[in-house]
Order: C-alpha cells, then sequence, then structure tokens
C-alpha cells in the first residue's frame, strides 16, 4: 500500500481521472514510485494543440492504442502527463492546463509551482 499521496499545494492528492484511465499505475491518480521513470505526475486537461506537440515529438496520445488498453486521448480528457514534458511544452508554449489538486508533489522536482500555478485549469 502506497503511503498518502501530496498534491503541489500541500493536500490529499486528489484523483486525475478515471475516464479515460490514468496515472502510472492505471489507478486514476497521478501517483508515482521508484519505477515511474517518467514521473507521469501532472495532471492536465488535453487541448488539441499540446496533442499535436505530443505526436510532434513522438507520443501519439490521440490513437488508440487498445492493446496497452489505451483508448487515445481528446482535448478536454484529463490525463497524468509526464513532468518533464509538461515543462517542455510550456517551453513550446503548448502547455495543458493543470489540475493543480490531482498534481502530485514530485511534480516539484522538475516544474515549479509558479509554472504550474500560471496554467491552472479553472474548473
Amino acid at each position: 500500500m502506497m503511503d498518502a499521496a501530496l498534491n503541489v499545494l500541500g493536500g490529499s492528492l486528489a484523483p486525475c481521472s478515471t475516464d479515460p484511465m490514468t496515472g502510472f499505475y492505471r489507478d486514476g491518480c497521478c501517483n508515482t514510485g521508484p519505477e515511474d521513470t517518467g514521473r507521469h505526475t501532472v495532471c492536465v486537461v488535453v487541448t488539441a494543440e499540446f496533442l499535436a506537440l505530443s505526436k510532434y515529438l513522438g507520443n501519439d496520445l490521440s490513437t488508440p492504442r487498445p492493446e496497452f488498453r489505451f483508448p487515445g486521448l481528446k482535448p478536454g480528457d484529463r490525463w497524468c502527463l509526464c513532468a518533464a514534458r509538461f515543462l517542455q511544452a510550456a517551453q513550446e508554449f503548448a502547455a495543458p492546463r493543470v489540475v493543480l489538486e490531482s498534481t502530485h508533489q514530485r511534480t516539484l522536482d522538475i516544474v515549479p509551482l509558479e509554472l504550474l500555478r500560471a496554467h491552472a485549469a479553472q474548473d
């Protein structure tokens, strides 16, 4: 059993998405652990612009991959994104919106809180 995870605001980590099911552990949360080398800790609301950038950079998140139980993402879906990919997208001015309550605190090892707040989703 994992310890209670915290979000970037210091509170309990809220679920990101169960439809589509996300998270490195496919538990709906952006939890992380030693085997998650990509640090899939940023809960984002994907945009068409971000999906296009990700595909261009070699990670096609919009095409369904049934063999991996992956439905393909569409704009508006929530997804646990790699912290480094979020940072790269921000540098390319294509960062998706961030759900701070659902973004794991380990993200702060890579992405400054100010940058996350600047891209915070307004629910």
